[in-house]
């Protein structure tokens, strides 16, 4: 490999995050099952309850992502990334093997276990992604998380319309994408993916701020020409194929930064010496300062022998142990819960809710959810960057107005008045969004990123309890 795209080059750093989100485009597999529930349910003959413990099932699948969360602090970025397109391979291979025919309807509860495999792929390659990205660009958590999150709000769009514009959205053709494709990009990007030392410069800083921000118009710009596909209604077979290579296209285009960084490489060596040495040369104590700091080191020190521990504070690194002891995990555990929860018992059940109101074309609602997830991703994730730096303003503000606008949005879904599923998905996706988005740089101020795999996924053991509580037990039941 040539060293400019060496992964540990600042080129490859570019392209190893190009690749990352990618995966991001295509891992959210976990939120299409409303584009073939319905196919499993007249072939499995299921009634509504079997149909949701289904989709509870696939989410079930994520509270396994401790797994992959343990082996992020052992194994590299690769390694991770091929075991979940291996499990995902399998899982909605088996799913495409049983929609299109060629094998005869499996049991029950062998369906719930390959869901189960399916829905955990995900957890892998979120897990191999965001966690490095966030190690390599520790100085933009929010742009990081909102651009990766983002991409992965729109993966069900994207999915869902090149199957619609190239296969009139075959169930069985959408599954056998969701099996083939991810695995290939899993693999491309265990080539270039690697943890690398974050920005030590103040130039090195804002150059990934200004980078970070033509990341964020070129997933806008994908956004806005996926909703543009969904609003005008049907199209010709020539129109849906441009459509396609458009979409080819814009997906690529991230690849113009890591090709920028090597065209205009060029920076005065002095000056970046003169930068680095300047934070080492301020790092600096004399004796006598080690002596005086050693003094200051009395409240919250406990000494066993000649060891002295100190109680880790909010925004150090925190063992699992110690961060479970906190309060402030518990508020985030338990808010995340009550947020991401009922927005799952929504996107789980938008072709069941857009079938009783009489609507035919179910896609337009799932991928109207996605898109807008989109959003309140990439803007939150950019604004409350944004506000922390320059404001103060801290994170959580995001999380709790965002939870207010989205109780609004069940309400008018509850009345049921025409248009109101339009706007309840639209409500609905963007704060589902923004709590995905904004949770992940929160948890990471609060405990630190050593130990972030496995912070993470217990986090999003959020999305499987929540998806059981509130639409295996309460929707189902209420249903």
């Amino acid at each position: 490999m040539p060293p400019l795209l060496s992964p540990r080059s600042p080129t490859g750093k570019w392209l190893g995050f190009v690749t990352a989100i990618w995966v991001q485009a295509i891992c959210g597999n976990n939120y299409t099952f409303s584009n073939y529930s319905s196919a499993l349910k007249t072939l499995m003959a299921l009634t509504q309850m079997e149909l949701n413990n289904l989709s509870v099932a696939k989410d079930v699948g994520k509270a396994f992502g401790l797994l992959s969360g343990l082996a992020s602090d052992h194994w590299p970025p690769s390694v991770i990334l091929i075991i979940g397109s291996f499990e995902g391979l399998i899982g909605y291979g088996v799913q495409w093997l049983v929609v299109s025919k060629q094998i005869s309807p499996l049991p029950y509860w062998q369906m719930c276990v390959f869901m189960c495999l399916g829905g955990n792929s995900s957890t892998w390659m979120n897990t191999a992604v965001l966690v490095t990205c966030m190690r390599n660009f520790s100085k933009n958590r929010g742009p990081v998380s909102g651009i990766l999150k983002g991409y992965v709000g729109l993966s069900t769009a994207i999915f869902t319309d090149i199957c619609s514009a190239l296969f009139a959205s075959d169930p069985s053709t959408f599954l056998l994408m969701l099996s083939i494709v991810p695995a290939i990009i899993c693999l491309i990007a265990a080539l270039f993916l690697r943890e690398t030392p974050t920005a030590s410069t103040s130039t090195e800083e804002k150059q990934e701020t200004q980078f970070f921000h033509i990341f964020n118009s070129i997933a806008v710009i994908l956004a806005l020409y996926l909703l543009a596909f969904d609003i005008t209604g049907r199209h010709g077979h020539v129109l849906s194929l441009l459509f396609s290579v458009g979409l080819v296209v814009l997906l690529t285009t991230p690849l113009l930064i890591p090709l920028f960084s090597v065209v205009f490489k060029s920076r005065s060596n002095h000056d970046m010496e003169q930068q680095i040495n300047e934070p080492l040369l301020a790092q600096r104590a004399s004796p006598q300062k080690l002596e005086n700091l050693k003094e200051t080191v009395t409240a919250g020190v406990m000494v066993e022998d000649v060891e002295i521990k100190l109680k880790p504070l909010i925004g150090e690194d925190h063992t699992i142990v110690e961060m479970i002891q906190t309060f402030d995990f518990w508020v985030l555990f338990l808010s995340f819960l009550c947020g991401v929860g009922t927005g799952l018992c929504v996107m789980n059940n938008l072709g069941q809710m857009g079938q009783a109101l009489g609507n035919s074309n179910i896609s337009i609602f799932i991928s109207l959810t996605s898109i807008c997830g989109f959003f309140g991703r990439i803007v939150s994730g950019s604004l409350s960057e944004y506000y922390i730096r320059n404001f103060a303003t801290p994170r959580p503000v995001w999380n709790a107005a965002s939870q207010i606008l989205m109780a609004v949005g069940y309400i008018v879904m509850a009345f049921a008045l025409p248009g109101s599923l339009y706007i309840g998905s639209i409500l609905v996706g963007i704060c589902y969004g923004v709590r995905l988005t904004v949770t992940v740089p929160i948890a990471s101020e609060l405990f630190g990123l050593k130990y972030y795999g496995l912070l993470y996924n217990i986090l999003i053991l959020n999305l499987p309890l929540g998806s059981f509580i509130f639409s295996g037990l309460i929707a189902g039941f209420l249903y």
